[in-house]
């Protein structure tokens, strides 16, 4: 943990971090009292995160890395649920697929009785809960929340079979290359595309930049988030991180993070939101000891 950055200010005009870093107790209540964390999630989405933190302590600076957003047509998405009796699979791979695809097979008048036949994957247990949300039983949950384990828990359930994958635009190819390869027929429909948020750009910028209380952690979700957080800060602020950890989800957010330069400090064990607390709990719990 780093020391407060308000030096020679007064005690009122210090905000709750700076005085926690200098002045708190250890709480086994509290881990993460005295931490100010970077929330990068989607607004909508980082709720679940943000009072995970809080509930431990921490306090969270909400400035969000992606903005999720309608795609351009729902055609290709349309034409594939109105067509669900000739699919054996589907597979979602978010929760924010979940919901986009719920929504258009309420405007198309498709119900839930259409879906019963089909055998459905989700990448883990997040977009699990979101189908079930929805009466559906979900056949698949891999062991490790990425598409590669997606693709080792179906590769011999697919063979000759016709599978429909919901996801967002821009999205890794290993689920249906590798699905493919095992004989699947595979259709791919985009349900959402991830944007930057341009509306976070100072935000961000301000947030980093020396004089200015800093985070302790910036925590990321995903390869979007990482990408998108790179273009937002701007080569100066990404190259200027000292004192800031970096906190990954899972391998592929750290893989990216890699690609990009910057370091992984934290990584999840368990490629969740509960997992990625978790981990920053060990990282302070370690720093303190």
């Amino acid at each position: 943990m780093k020391a407060g950055s308000g030096r020679g200010r007064s005690e009122s005009k210090a905000t709750p971090a700076q005085r926690n870093r200098t002045s708190h107790k250890w709480n086994a209540a509290k881990p993460l009292a005295g931490i100010l964390v970077l929330v990068g999630r989607a607004r909508h989405q980082a709720g679940a995160l943000s009072a995970g933190l809080r509930k431990l302590g921490a306090e969270v600076l909400e400035i969000p890395f992606i903005e999720i957003r309608k795609p351009r047509s729902f055609k290709p998405l349309d034409q594939a649920l109105k067509n669900l009796a000739e699919y054996n699979w589907l597979i979602l791979t978010s929760v924010n697929g979940v919901e986009a695809m719920w929504e258009r097979l309420g405007r198309l008048g498709v119900t839930r009785r259409h879906l019963q036949h089909l055998k459905i994957a989700a990448i883990g247990p997040a977009t699990k809960k979101a189908i079930e949300k929805h009466g559906l039983k979900v056949e698949v949950v891999p062991e490790e929340y990425v598409a590669e384990s997606v693709v080792r828990s179906l590769r011999r359930r697919v063979g000759g079979k016709r599978v429909l994958l919901v996801r967002a635009k821009v999205a890794r190819d290993v689920i249906p290359r590798e699905l493919r390869g095992a004989g699947a027929h595979v259709d791919v429909v985009e349900a959402y595309e991830t944007v930057v948020p341009e509306s976070s750009r100072t935000k961000l910028r301000a947030a980093l930049r020396n004089e200015k209380p800093r985070p302790d952690f910036i925590t990321f979700t995903s390869s979007s988030t990482v990408r998108n957080f790179a273009e937002l800060a701007g080569r100066l602020a990404v190259n200027n991180l000292r004192g800031v950890k970096l906190a990954s989800i899972g391998p592929v957010t750290s893989s990216t993070l890699c690609e990009l330069g910057l370091r992984v400090d934290v990584e999840a064990a368990e490629y969740t939101i509960p997992g990625l607390v978790e981990a920053l709990v060990r990282a302070v719990d370690g720093s303190r000891s």
